[in-house]
């Protein structure tokens, strides 16, 4: 994984006081205030979500302007990053902002730079002064991500689609930034309900905002398959024909889920298909009765309950059916990553559970794929090399708990996802109009409040991959839905993966987290406004 070099490290008091202090004054060439008007300050040097792992704010910053270009060197990466950048600008400034090879030391410049190895594959260096905005990375992940700093350094009127006054100023002085893990994922899950295309679209763009990097999709579930299959279509045709409630459910053909996978790459998430099995599995046996064991098709469901569904592991057909849907689905998916499942398979016998896991993970590797599965899988042996993603939370017992830990000594790395800290549909509180409660209420300082480094007993730290922010879907079916469970408690998550520990204080962050508002108002964002968070007034 990758972590931050411990000179670049701030402690959470000295981090926030740096945010909190005002930006340098002074700013390049760039049309004056109007007169009689007092021009805003811009926003502190790296006073942003995640927080950076090292800010030196000095010195005179850059303001854009309708003379400012885009500078993107040769490079194809650098290109497309540049037009992605160009695109959020454009609207709100109502400036050209031309993307050009032209080399120059002004404008918004563009670099990659194999020598900056300490930046490492997602890292990235912000500097800002009178003449220019020079982002540095690695790689072009690492670009992308300082791409959305520089978003957040600006106002953030810059994310309105009609023009707006201005000025548009970042302040002086130089980011250098790197993630704390290497994994940081977000799951949607489309089976309760299933979530259009365009939907799914414009959470990826909101989770890129944050620097989020993954994206796990929950693709089959009791109450629907989302992801068509040649070789089994009525998976689709009939066991997607439905969601929680009734209605028309739906799913993903081969060609939407591809161009999900690309938009997603895009902004720099990499897709993690799941099919949940052995359990959660009654679409699928709705759909093909030689799937039961008895033969016989159970309705199709559109309730709540979990435990019910099981495969058939003593039958041939089982493992026919699980390669040809492993095959498939890898074959449309370019990321190292496959999820298979395997909680709350209450249907299935112990023995059971662990011969069909044994089995099934060799499938995953065959087609080029590495295992993940929740934390169930470490009833089994899991897979070298397979990832062990933890829901757990206060009720889990003592041995679970020591199940994942013993597995991780031996290897299996571990994705954090606590129930009661980062499950994005548990109620805020007893009035939430949406979600659940199961894990408890999860207001937005709990949700952050945690380091995964040490939460979970026996797992070492260099055990821990990263962190995941679930999305359940039973009461969800809109995108205004999903932002409201999501916003304000996502970005914490997030920064939790990104930021170093020392940033992590409740305090400072709540200030920088309630700076977002003005910034979802103009994305058009839903959200929940905690009494936790000191929200701008209006």
């Amino acid at each position: 994984m990758s972590r931050p070099r411990s000179t670049s490290r701030l402690s959470g008091h000295f981090l926030g006081a740096l945010l909190l202090a005002g930006a340098v004054g002074l700013f390049g060439a760039g049309a004056a205030p109007a007169s009689g008007a007092e021009e805003p300050a811009p926003v502190p040097l790296g006073r942003v979500i995640p927080a950076p792992s090292s800010v030196d704010a000095a010195g005179p910053g850059y303001e854009v302007t309708g003379d400012t270009r885009i500078r993107v060197g040769d490079s194809d990466d650098t290109r497309r990053i540049g037009d992605y950048l160009a695109d959020v600008l454009r609207p709100s400034t109502g400036y050209p902002l031309p993307v050009t090879e032209d080399a120059g030391s002004d404008g918004i410049r563009l670099e990659l730079s194999a020598e900056d190895e300490d930046l490492g594959a997602e890292g990235y260096r912000l500097k800002s002064d009178g003449e220019a905005v020079t982002l540095t990375a690695r790689e072009p992940a690492g670009l992308f991500h300082g791409v959305q700093t520089l978003r957040q350094q600006l106002p953030a009127s810059v994310e309105q689609d009609t023009e707006q006054p201005g000025p548009w100023q970042v302040a002086g002085g130089t980011i250098e930034d790197v993630p704390r893990y290497a994994y940081r994922s977000a799951m949607l899950d489309v089976s309760r309900h299933f979530f259009s295309p365009d939907k799914v679209k414009r959470y990826i763009d909101q989770l890129a905002l944050y620097k989020i990097n993954k994206l796990h999709l929950h693709l089959s579930d009791d109450q629907g398959w989302r992801i068509a299959i040649d070789s089994w279509p009525r998976l689709t045709e009939y066991g997607g024909s439905t969601q929680v409630g009734g209605g028309e459910g739906g799913y993903y053909t081969k060609a939407e889920y591809k161009d999900l996978v690309k938009y997603a790459a895009s902004r720099n998430l990499e897709v993690i298909p799941e099919i949940d099995l052995p359990g959660h599995t009654n679409a699928a046996l709705a759909s093909y009765a030689e799937l039961n064991c008895d033969g016989v098709a159970p309705p199709l469901y559109t309730g709540t309950e979990v435990g019910f569904s099981s495969l058939c592991v003593d039958k041939e057909i089982t493992y026919d059916f699980v390669d040809d849907v492993i095959r498939e689905i890898a074959e449309l998916t370019p990321g190292k990553y496959l999820h298979i499942g395997g909680d709350e398979a209450h249907s299935t016998s112990r023995e059971d559970y662990i011969a069909f896991m044994n089995r099934v993970q060799p499938v995953v590797g065959k087609y080029g794929k590495t295992v993940v599965g929740w934390h169930q899988l470490t009833a089994a042996t899991p897979a070298e090399g397979a990832v062990a993603q933890y829901w757990g939370y206060d009720a889990t017992g003592a041995e679970e708990r020591k199940q994942v830990a013993d597995a991780a000594k031996n290897g299996t790395g571990v994705v954090l996802s606590p129930a009661d800290r980062s499950y994005l549909d548990m109620k805020y509180d007893e009035d939430t109009p949406l979600g659940l409660s199961w894990a408890g209420l999860v207001e937005v300082d709990r949700s952050y409040d945690w380091d995964p480094a040490s939460y979970l007993e026996g797992v070492a730290e260099e055990a821990v991959l990263g962190v995941e922010a679930p999305m359940w879907s039973e009461t969800l079916s809109e995108s205004d839905e999903v932002e409201f469970m999501a916003f304000p408690r996502l970005p914490g998550i997030a920064e939790l993966g990104w930021s170093p520990a020392a940033t992590h204080d409740w305090d400072t962050y709540k200030e920088r987290l309630g700076e977002q508002a003005p910034r979802w108002d103009a994305l058009g964002v839903n959200y929940y406004k905690s009494p936790k968070v000191p929200w701008p007034a209006g």
